[in-house]
């Protein structure tokens, strides 16, 4: 393909974009991503011609496998006078973009993000550039984003706009997916794409439409895998510079995420945070399954999971942008109305452990009982235990914070509950009432007048006591092993293939006995001998072939992991100790290891 000098782009876009400015005091690129670093909630909304398809076409569900209502036009092979006669469906008397706005606010979001121009190349403003948009084609003077504009700047909501930049199933000269089987445009007409249709109706939104929070791309692959040329996606960012210098940039420009000029990085739709990340970064999710209405859709997500899943990547530093896919008269379905207001009473009350909080630093995932959120003031700090599975003996257990907090309380519906706690080294034990504090997920805050002190080696108790050591949490996180995740059949585990060791670090509360079991699949066709040490004591054992374990009758079977008791360890008093696991399989051999299972002998 031929490439453009950036010379020659860059030229055109200044030349066509140079005069019109906001009066914005600039900030450093780290300024200006803070209030999304503390907002950590919004609002996406899809919302265009194909709302008025609500993902069916002449009788016909969405074809192919993604089924996502917004994408019929495509998937569906509407011809464009067909798809454009949607615009009739629309019921201009009852849309009310302040609606959306205030359902926002009462869920407890601060910025709304909405899909100014889709995959199918329609406007849904009132756009001078082309007669290709939403108001022109249902004849109406109202402009959706300027009464949006209105209504987020009424109820201090940010505003973003969604702009598909990459694919433009309506242009001719844009990309359509079926032009990989098809024949593709040339460079020359793609880039009369982006001159005359992409950086005009961007400057019409950066301009025309007060404060801009942000601009949301979506090219969710790299950009040398497309037609799109970096010196392209480089105009886009100049131009955002230029009008509105504090407007953020998200990752799916196309450009990696440390990219100058990207502010935060994407995930992947409905992608979660599996650990922490110092760059701001967001999860798109849907509340539902499709992103544009589905009049079919049956897989609603429930408040906990929505809920936990904000909390999940909260504590990874991350954000959620959660999407509604309001209908063509822009009502929003009552099962997604109904979340949202479960969801926006608990920020009511425990909104503190959100907005503005990030991650402890502790591992992520070690409490089988829900996840740790924090937050500074100064040298004061706050750290948030969430908890999502109520403890049947009302003991919480939370390891690896060495200092003891000022206060405790549990946010409940009447207010605030102190709890008592006790606390040897790393471990506390804080003594829960009979009731959780919240129906979804319940907020404890630990109030600190320093910074905590943290062990982030130590291995967290379980939920009724006793300690699991994995392959995920070895003192030492050495990769002298694969690590193999659950696949769906076998469980995590470490293959052991040669001779090695792991060591974990284990605090014991009490003196006494405990016991000692091993969760293993012997993949060999012998004995496999193991040592496992601590305290100055070894147990020695010979582990037999495990094979396999039917899953599912006659075509589904794996490999089976044995849980053995292997022996009692007598730990003389309480403290730290190191639990080691050695093995030295022969050549051609190996052992799936899961985990040893310490726990006092009752």
């Amino acid at each position: 393909m031929k490439q453009y000098s950036t010379g020659i782009l860059l030229s055109a876009v200044s030349l066509l974009f140079s005069i019109v400015t906001f009066s914005q005091k600039i900030k450093t690129p780290e300024a200006r991503v803070q209030w999304f670093k503390k907002a950590r909630f919004g609002m996406f909304i899809h919302w265009g011609l194909y709302s008025a398809a609500e993902g069916i076409w002449e009788g016909e569900r969405l074809r192919n496998s993604n089924n996502y209502a917004e994408w019929i036009y495509y998937r569906n092979r509407i011809s464009k006078e067909e798809y454009i006669s949607l615009a009739k469906r629309f019921d201009w008397k009852k849309i009310d973009p302040e609606a959306w706005v205030l359902l926002a606010k009462k869920a407890g979001m601060k910025y709304i993000i909405i899909t100014a121009k889709h995959h199918d190349g329609c406007a849904i403003w009132n756009s001078k550039v082309s007669d290709y948009n939403l108001s022109r084609l249902c004849g109406t003077q109202r402009d959706v984003l300027k009464e949006l504009a209105a209504a987020c700047k009424k109820h201090d909501i940010k505003l973003g706009f969604y702009y598909s930049h990459w694919l433009d199933w309506e242009d001719p000269n844009g990309w359509d997916h079926n032009q990989e089987l098809t024949g593709k445009v040339t460079d020359e007409q793609y880039n009369s794409y982006w001159q005359q249709k992409v950086l005009p109706q961007l400057k019409e939104l950066l301009t025309n439409y007060g404060d801009i929070a942000m601009l949301w791309f979506d090219m969710w692959v790299d950009y040398k895998t497309t037609i799109v040329k970096k010196e392209q996606l480089e105009q886009v960012i100049s131009l955002v510079r230029t009008l509105q210098p504090n407007c953020l940039i998200n990752s799916r420009l196309g450009l990696p995420a440390d990219t100058p000029g990207i502010d935060f990085q994407t995930l992947g739709d409905n992608q979660f945070g599996t650990m922490y990340i110092d760059q701001p970064w967001e999860t798109p999710g849907t509340i539902a399954h499709s992103w544009g209405y589905n009049a079919l859709e049956n897989q609603w997500k429930s408040t906990s999971q929505l809920l936990e899943s904000l909390i999940d990547n909260v504590s990874l530093n991350g954000g959620y942008t959660l999407n509604i896919g309001p209908r063509a008269d822009g009502s929003v379905p009552y099962e997604g109305v109904s979340r949202l207001e479960d969801i926006g009473a608990w920020m009511a009350k425990s909104g503190e452990s959100v907005y503005g909080s990030t991650g402890l630093g502790l591992r992520n995932g070690q409490y089988d009982w829900g996840r740790i959120t924090t937050k500074s003031a100064g040298n004061k700090q706050d750290v948030y235990l969430q908890v999502y599975n109520w403890p049947l003996d009302h003991i919480l257990r939370v390891t690896g914070i060495l200092l003891k907090p000022q206060s405790m309380v549990l946010i409940t519906p009447s207010g605030k509950k102190i709890l008592s706690f006790t606390q040897l080294g790393p471990l506390m034990h804080i003594q829960l009432p009979d009731q959780p504090g919240d129906h979804f997920v319940s907020t404890i805050v630990l109030h600190y007048e320093q910074p905590v002190d943290l062990d982030r080696q130590v291995t967290a108790e379980s939920t009724f006591g006793g300690f699991a050591l994995s392959g995920q949490n070895t003192a030492d996180h050495s990769a002298v092993f694969q690590l193999v995740n659950y696949d769906g059949l076998r469980p995590t585990h470490l293959v052991i293939d040669h001779s090695g060791s792991l060591a974990w670090r284990l605090y014991i509360p009490e003196a006494g006995s405990y016991k000692v079991n091993l969760s293993f699949h012997n993949a060999s066709g012998t004995d496999m001998a193991v040592d496992v040490s601590a305290a100055g004591q070894v147990i020695h054992r010979q582990l037999k072939p495990t094979g396999k374990v039917v899953v599912e009758p006659h075509d589904s079977y794996t490999e089976e992991f044995a849980d053995n008791r292997i022996g009692i360890f007598n730990f003389p008093k309480a403290g730290f100790y190191e639990v080691t696991l050695k093995a030295n399989p022969a050549a051609g051999e190996k052992l799936l290891f899961n985990r040893i299972w310490v726990d006092k002998e009752k």
